[in-house]
């Protein structure tokens, strides 16, 4: 008897010692659990709080950029205000007139409003060329002399002649391709692929589609052409580039051009006999006045506002009436 308890407590002893390793691995695996749950919280926590920190800080960038975009509204909103105060004054005028001297046309620096800035700058239409008048509608051909005139300012802005025949395909209704010209054919094959407009533009922002327009080339037009109908070009506001290409006598005697741009610096020309009776205008007066004015009737408003670091541009295009109301012609932001 004594025998089997001794056997029976030995066999128990071996029993035990051989399930030890197992409990010990037991406890390395659920040390090895809890290790993955823990990093696996970690995670989750670290995941949530960035989301939440990307979150908020989207909707105070939203709120931002709405801000600003307010700001550039309220900017074309006193350009308005300066085109109508400036009728104000033609109005007392016998022969009115406009030019750089304008209240509308001094350059105003932003203006801090609710922790932002406004800004605005008015831009008259009349300074540039339109460029639909290079295709004549009537005779369904186009213009040799504005044809000219546009040759002669793109040699001088440094911009290539090749693209006119570009230009008269995309404003022309037929299909037939001009010779350096380009039409539907070519634009289709584009990506994504779009059609020419086949008529006239009815924003300066169709010159980017053209073939050849890269943004460089974009931005330098947009300085000096407009598709706004305006017939002749203000003489008190036209950039010298745009005058000296009015006519073969202007860009061959750049000293009428600097003739022209001082004597308005000292008096804005009331009426284009101010400008053929300027010396050595006048031999030329013939074929240069009939393409001026002293009035411009289309106006750019380029309202900019700013707040805490968002920024926002709008343009407005007007139409400015004789009573001093404005009509919107086109409207777009960036």
């Amino acid at each position: 008897m004594v025998r089997r308890i001794i056997a029976w407590r030995a066999a128990l002893a071996r029993a035990a010692r051989r399930k030890l390793p197992a409990r010990g691995r037991e406890r390395g695996i659920a040390l090895l659990a809890t290790m993955l749950a823990t990093a696996l919280m970690t995670i989750l926590v670290v995941d949530f709080t960035t989301t939440s920190s990307l979150s908020y800080r989207a909707a105070a960038n939203q709120a931002n950029e709405l801000r600003a975009a307010c700001l550039a509204r309220s900017g074309i909103a006193v350009g308005l205000a300066m085109l109508e105060r400036d009728s104000m004054l033609d109005a007392t005028q016998q022969q009115p007139f406009d030019s750089l001297n304008d209240i509308w046309a001094i350059p105003t620096p932003p203006v801090p409003v609710g922790g932002g800035t406004a800004g605005v700058v008015v831009i008259d239409e009349a300074r540039k060329l339109d460029i639909n008048l290079l295709y004549n509608a009537r005779t369904g051909m186009v213009d040799p002399n504005y044809a000219q005139i546009i040759a002669r300012l793109f040699e001088m802005i440094g911009v290539s002649t090749d693209l006119i025949p570009v230009i008269v395909d995309w404003l022309d209704p037929d299909g037939v391709v001009s010779p350096g010209g380009a039409e539907a054919d070519y634009y289709l094959r584009l990506i994504p692929p779009y059609e020419p407009r086949n008529g006239p533009m009815p924003t300066i922002g169709d010159l980017r589609a053209l073939k050849g327009v890269n943004d460089a080339t974009f931005m330098l037009l947009a300085n000096y052409l407009t598709t706004t109908p305006e017939m002749r070009v203000n003489a008190n506001t036209a950039s010298p580039e745009v005058l000296a290409a009015l006519t073969p006598e202007m860009s061959n005697n750049p000293s009428l051009v600097k003739e022209i741009v001082a004597a308005r610096q000292v008096r804005p020309f009331m009426q284009i006999t101010d400008i053929a009776n300027l010396p050595g205008v006048g031999q030329f007066a013939q074929n240069l006045t009939p393409l001026l004015t002293t009035r411009s009737s289309y106006f750019t408003i380029i309202g900019e506002g700013e707040y805490a670091g968002a920024r926002r541009r709008v343009y407005a295009t007007v139409r400015r009436n004789t009573n001093g109301t404005a009509m919107l012609i086109s409207w777009h932001g960036d």
